[in-house]
C-alpha cells in the first residue's frame, strides 16, 4: 500500500493525470458544442476545410501533413482542437525573443574561415556544398585542426569522459537529455563536486521531461546546493500546451573548450552496461579534441542563455589560443545544431544530403526507423543505383509501440533492395551515419520524426577525419552480431500485426 501511494504522488503521475484532465475536458466541452448546435458543426466543417488548406500551404513534410488532415476531416471538431494544440511550433513573443538571442549568439561568436572551404572544396566540390549549407543555415562553421575518437559503446568513452573532467581547469559544461542517480552519475557527480570546490566553472542542463523518473523534482536546486550551476529544459508542468512535444535531446561535455563529448550516451547506468534493461545496450560517442570544440561550447552557452533568459560575454569561454593537436591533416570536423523552433530541418536535410551522396555503401544505425516517404525514396533509389544501402535497428525494443512503427517500413525498404539488420544482443540506440568511407555523423539525431522535427538535437558532420574509418569498423563488427531480415519473413507476420503497423505508420509523425 506504501509503494502505491508513493507511486500516486510522483511527479510525473500527477503532472500527467493534471494534462489528461485538461485533455479530457477540451474533448467533453467540444463534444458538447457539437451536439447542441447543427449549425455548429457545419461551422467546425468550414474550419476544418480551411485548417487542411493552411497545413498543406505550410513547409512541412507531407507526412507530418497527411497524419493532421485525416483527423481534422475525419472528426473536425477534435482534430482541429488538438492541431490548435499539439501542431505545428508556433511561437510566442517571448519565445521568438529567446530564439532570436540564440541566433545572435551563434552569428556573434561562430564565423566560418573561408580558407577552410577553400581547401575542402579543392577536395571535394560535393563535401563543401554540404559544409556550406552548415555554415549558412545552421551558422555552424567547418574545421581542420580537431582530432576525432569514436566509441563504438558507452563503457569504452566513460573513463576518458572521466579523465577529461578531471583534468579541467577553467569549466565544466553538461547538456544531456537524460540523468539517472546511480553508478554513472554518481562518479561524475563526485568528480564536478570537487571541481566546483576548487574554483571551476561547472554547469548542467538536463531535460526536464527525459528525468522526470530518473532525477527528485527540482533536482536543479541540489547541484547549486553544492556549488554546480543547473537548470532544467521546458520544465514538465500541469499545463496542456504545444511546449511539451519541444525536448532537449542534447548531449554534450564539454571542458575547457578544448575537449568535447557528444553521441548517443546518457548519463545512467544502462549506457554504459552496469544496468541490463534490454539486453546489450549499444551505443556510440564521439570525443572531439581541437579547433570545432568552441562551435559546442556556443551550442552549450546559448541554450543555457535561452533557459536562463540572460546574456554573458560568450568570447570570454574561448580559449585564448588554439588547442594544440598534432601537425598531420586531420580531415574536416563540423558540429552542428538542430532547433525545432527555427523552421530550418538540419538533420533531416544532412541524412537526405548523404543518402544522395552515397556511391559505393550508407551505413546507418538508429534506434528507430520512424520516417517520411521523401527518405524512403531517397533510400531506395539509391538502393536501385547500386549503393550498398545497410540500416541497423533494435533486435530487442525499448518502446514496442515505436518499435512496431519501425518493423511497419521493412517490407517497402527491403523489397526496393534496401538490407535491414536487427542487434539481435540487445537494444542498439547508437545515431550514426557512414558513408563510402569518407563521410560520417554522429550525434543525437535518431532517424525519426520527432529527432528530426521536433527535439533541439545535435551532431558532428565528418570528412575524411581521423574517426570515419573507426565508424565503419564498428559497422563491420555489428553486422555479424545481427540478424538480417527478409522480405518473406516480413510477409510472412500475422495479418492483425501488419495491420497495426500500417495505421501505426500513418500517424507515426504525430507520435
Amino acid at each position: 500500500m506504501k509503494n502505491y501511494t508513493k507511486l500516486l504522488f510522483q511527479r510525473v503521475v500527477v503532472v500527467s493525470l493534471c494534462i489528461l484532465v485538461q485533455a479530457a475536458a477540451l474533448v467533453l466541452s467540444v463534444g458538447v458544442l457539437s451536439g447542441s448546435s447543427r449549425w455548429f458543426y457545419i461551422t467546425m466543417r468550414v474550419f476544418a476545410w480551411i485548417a487542411v488548406i493552411v497545413i498543406v500551404s505550410n513547409r512541412t513534410d507531407p507526412s507530418y501533413k497527411i497524419a493532421w488532415i485525416i483527423p481534422i476531416l475525419a472528426f473536425p471538431i477534435f482534430g482541429i482542437s488538438f492541431y490548435l494544440l499539439f501542431g505545428g511550433n508556433r511561437l510566442s513573443r517571448r519565445l521568438k525573443r529567446k530564439m532570436y538571442t540564440v541566433r545572435q549568439i551563434h552569428l556573434d561568436n561562430l564565423s566560418q574561415d573561408v580558407s577552410v572551404l577553400e581547401r575542402e572544396a579543392a577536395m571535394c566540390p560535393d563535401a563543401a556544398l554540404q559544409s556550406n549549407y552548415l555554415a549558412s543555415c545552421a551558422f555552424c562553421p567547418v574545421y581542420e585542426n580537431t582530432e576525432t575518437t569514436y566509441y563504438g559503446c558507452g563503457e569504452a568513452a566513460f573513463g576518458d569522459m572521466l579523465r577529461a573532467i578531471d583534468r579541467a581547469e577553467k569549466y565544466i559544461f553538461l547538456e544531456y537529455f537524460i540523468i539517472h542517480t546511480g553508478q554513472m552519475w554518481g562518479q561524475v557527480l563526485q568528480l564536478l563536486r570537487r571541481k566546483a570546490a576548487a574554483g571551476v566553472d561547472v554547469r548542467v542542463i538536463y531535460d526536464d521531461f527525459g528525468c522526470i523518473t530518473t532525477l527528485p523534482g527540482r533536482y536543479y536546486k541540489k547541484l547549486e546546493a553544492v556549488g554546480i550551476k543547473a537548470c532544467a529544459f521546458n520544465p514538465y508542468i500541469p499545463i496542456l500546451s504545444s511546449r511539451l512535444n519541444n525536448r532537449d535531446h542534447r548531449k554534450f561535455l564539454i571542458v575547457d573548450g578544448e575537449v568535447g563529448f557528444t553521441g548517443g550516451v546518457n548519463l545512467a547506468d544502462e549506457y554504459i552496461n552496469v544496468e541490463r534493461r534490454f539486453g546489450y545496450w549499444k551505443d556510440c560517442v564521439i570525443r572531439l579534441r581541437g579547433e570545432a570544440v568552441w562551435s559546442m561550447t556556443v551550442m552549450f552557452l546559448s541554450m543555457w542563455a535561452h533557459i536562463r533568459g540572460w546574456h554573458e560575454t560568450v568570447s570570454f569561454y574561448k580559449p585564448p589560443r588554439p588547442p594544440r593537436v598534432s601537425d598531420m591533416p586531420h580531415g574536416f570536423v563540423q558540429p552542428f545544431a538542430d532547433s525545432p523552433l527555427d523552421g530550418e530541418p538540419v538533420g533531416d536535410t544532412v541524412f537526405f544530403n548523404l543518402i544522395t551522396k552515397a556511391r559505393k555503401y550508407l551505413y546507418i544505425m538508429t534506434p528507430y526507423l520512424v520516417i517520411s516517404d521523401k527518405m524512403i525514396s531517397a533510400l531506395t533509389v539509391a538502393a536501385k543505383n547500386g549503393v550498398d544501402i545497410r540500416i541497423v535497428t533494435p533486435g530487442i525494443p525499448d518502446k514496442k509501440y515505436v518499435f512496431a512503427v519501425t518493423r511497419a517500413h521493412y517490407a517497402d525498404l527491403l523489397a526496393q533492395g534496401v538490407k535491414i539488420y536487427e542487434f539481435t544482443p540487445g537494444f542498439l540506440h547508437s545515431k550514426t551515419f557512414c558513408v563510402d568511407g569518407e563521410y560520417a555523423v554522429v550525434g543525437t539525431v535518431n532517424f525519426d520524426f520527432r529527432s528530426l522535427y521536433l527535439h533541439f538535437e545535435d551532431g558532428v558532420w565528418l570528412y575524411r577525419a581521423d574517426c570515419v574509418e573507426q565508424v565503419a569498423q564498428d559497422f563491420q563488427r555489428t553486422f555479424p552480431l545481427c540478424h538480417r531480415m527478409t522480405l518473406s519473413e516480413c510477409r510472412s507476420w500475422p495479418l492483425p500485426r501488419r495491420l497495426m503497423g500500417a495505421f501505426l505508420r500513418l500517424f507515426s509523425p504525430l507520435m
